[in-house]
């Protein structure tokens, strides 16, 4: 009975291992998810792309015109490879699997992108990614204060809110109106952070004013705090009546959120008014919450006079007619598409203008569709400007940069660095439907990296150059080194060099899991006389994945 019984496991343990081989070299040799095109979503019928791409031909014929009337020329079009990278570094903050690239070259040719995109959308990745990188324009990326605060529940939170299509104006509702307990209610947690407990427990308006000056209106007000606009860097008023920025308009919007109180029921309103001593004043006064501009918006709204001075602002926030609310919004997701705003710096509009090409058509577009992102991002992946190369054959000067007349070079943020390494070391996605301990090792290898690579914090689009620091650890470092070192259980480059039939085969998975594009034929070519000089395949395939993962083009989006 014995004998029998050990046969039996003998026999399960080959059968998983065979299983185990098949899949590993069908991940290799092809697709190993259905070539059926993703389900077309809710907003994506005929007539509802014949829409969009109706703005998407008015965004391209503004670029033409500006690169038209300074005479410059624009790079070609860049090949479907290079774009699905964009998208899946924009929308997941990751390369393409080899598993997905797999998918992505077993499609008709031309509906590569719009796939991936509809694929991410539905994949909780995104919501989880934008999430976070919402959330720090939101709540900032520190701890924030002990008990009272829970930053992980409020990311956890704005990702479900994504996930499920919650209009971006629903959300900004939600957080400018939040009440209750900040674990029950994680929205609360925006109020939250600037509590300071020896306060008398309420949340501080000048600091939450800030916020929302430069996370929702894209401006700079809370530089009015402490006096008038000298320097002209704060233009408020009207397009036909401009008016300089003093410290009282931004005071009177800080005054929205001075009834906002923590109690033992969590956050309430209990009517407090807002007092301040203005600057050159000998006592404090009372300070009415007006908007600091367009305040028709609510004069003219009889339902607003009603409410409390934290739903007044969130409904004048998210109105349809406040184009610079939606404007700010636009760039911002522009940045997260791009790497770096349309408008820059990100937080920065002019409200009267002059706006850069686009950023008007695609704010009013925004409005009038119920704040979707989703509509938006697939505005902005189809424009001619994201599609574009970043290589030319004529000299690209700053013109060209500025003009958007070819896609901007732009080095990844140390989360992109650290996804893109974890997800090239594995041949198969690394998503939810991942084994759970993958999901938490892999968790816990980007954590380390990020930690030791260093944070951009709330300074998500500054284009700092790399230090000394940061090239050593991707060179040297932990993550890099037990990645692409022997270990057939875990790492792609061990499973390559086990099943790929040849060595130039080995070059092409490792070129596509990498770099997410075959390699060019002098590369292909020398690569191949390199693996002939004598080292084993599992060398040069281990070697070649360190050279790869350590190039400029993996380090940078192009």
């Amino acid at each position: 009975m014995k004998w029998y019984q050990s046969l039996a496991r003998w026999t399960l343990l080959a059968a998983v291992g065979l299983l185990g081989i098949g899949y590993l070299a069908n991940g290799l040799s092809g697709d190993g998810r259905s070539t059926q095109p993703p389900p077309i979503p809710k907003g994506t019928t005929a007539s509802a792309t014949a829409d969009w791409m109706e703005v998407v031909a008015d965004v391209d014929a503004e670029f033409e015109t500006t690169w038209n009337r300074e005479s410059l020329s624009r790079a070609p079009v860049a090949d479907w490879q290079t774009v699905s990278r964009r998208i899946s570094l924009a929308l997941i903050g990751s390369s393409i699997s080899l598993e997905d690239m797999r998918w992505l070259e077993s499609l008709p040719e031309g509906t590569q992108v719009d796939a991936l995109t509809e694929r991410l959308f539905a994949d909780h990745r995104f919501a989880d990614y934008w999430a976070e990188r919402l959330g720090r324009a939101y709540v900032g990326a520190d701890i924030g204060p002990f008990i009272v605060y829970r930053r992980r529940r409020f990311i956890t939170w704005l990702s479900q809110q994504l996930h499920d299509r919650v209009p971006y104006s629903q959300i900004v509702r939600k957080l400018i109106t939040a009440k209750g307990i900040w674990t029950e209610n994680p929205q609360v947690n925006f109020l939250t952070v600037t509590l300071d407990t020896t306060e008398k427990g309420r949340v501080d308006p000048v600091r939450l004013a800030a916020r929302t000056s430069r996370a929702f209106l894209g401006m700079r007000i809370d530089c009015l705090q402490c006096h008038d606009d000298f320097l002209g860097n704060v233009t408020l008023g009207t397009n036909s009546d401009p008016l300089e920025g003093t410290q009282r308009d931004f005071h009177h919007l800080a005054a929205f959120y001075s009834t906002a109180a923590n109690s033992i029921q969590g956050i309430r309103d209990d009517g407090e008014a807002y007092e301040y001593q203005f600057l050159y004043e000998d006592e404090t006064e009372e300070v009415e919450p007006i908007v600091p501009f367009l305040p028709e918006l609510l004069t003219t709204d009889p339902a607003a006079e009603k409410l409390p001075s934290r739903q007044q602002l969130a409904r004048w926030v998210t109105h349809p007619e406040n184009i610079p609310a939606a404007r700010a919004a636009v760039n911002r997701v522009w940045a997260l598409m791009f790497g770096k705003p349309l408008s820059d710096p990100v937080d920065d509009i002019p409200l009267h203008g002059p706006f850069p090409a686009g950023l008007d058509r695609l704010a009013h577009d925004f409005a009038e569709h119920d704040w979707d992102l989703r509509r938006l991002i697939r505005i902005i992946s189809h424009l001619q400007t994201f599609q574009l190369d970043s290589r030319c054959d004529f000299e690209v000067t700053s013109e060209h940069e500025q003009a958007w007349a070819v896609y901007p070079l732009i080095r990844l943020r140390p989360e992109q660095v650290a996804s893109s390494i974890i997800q090239s070391c594995r041949l198969a996605t690394l998503d939810r439907q991942s084994a759970l301990l993958v999901q938490l090792h892999a968790l816990g290898e980007k954590h380390d990296f990020i930690n030791r690579y260093g944070d951009t914090g709330e300074d998500e689009f500054g284009q700092d150059a790399i230090t000394i620091t940061q090239r050593l650890l991707a060179m040297n470092g932990k993550l890099v080194n037990e990645r692409t070192g022997e270990n057939p259980f875990m790492n792609a480059s061990s499973q390559i060099a086990m099943f790929a039939t040849d060595d130039a085969h080995a070059v092409e998975i490792t070129y596509l899991s990498i770099l997410n594009r075959r390699p060019t034929d002098e590369e292909a070519a020398a690569l191949v006389r390199q693996s002939e000089q004598g080292v084993s395949r599992r060398q040069f395939v281990e070697d070649l994945y360190w050279i790869l993962i350590n190039s400029s083009e993996f380090s940078w989006n192009h």
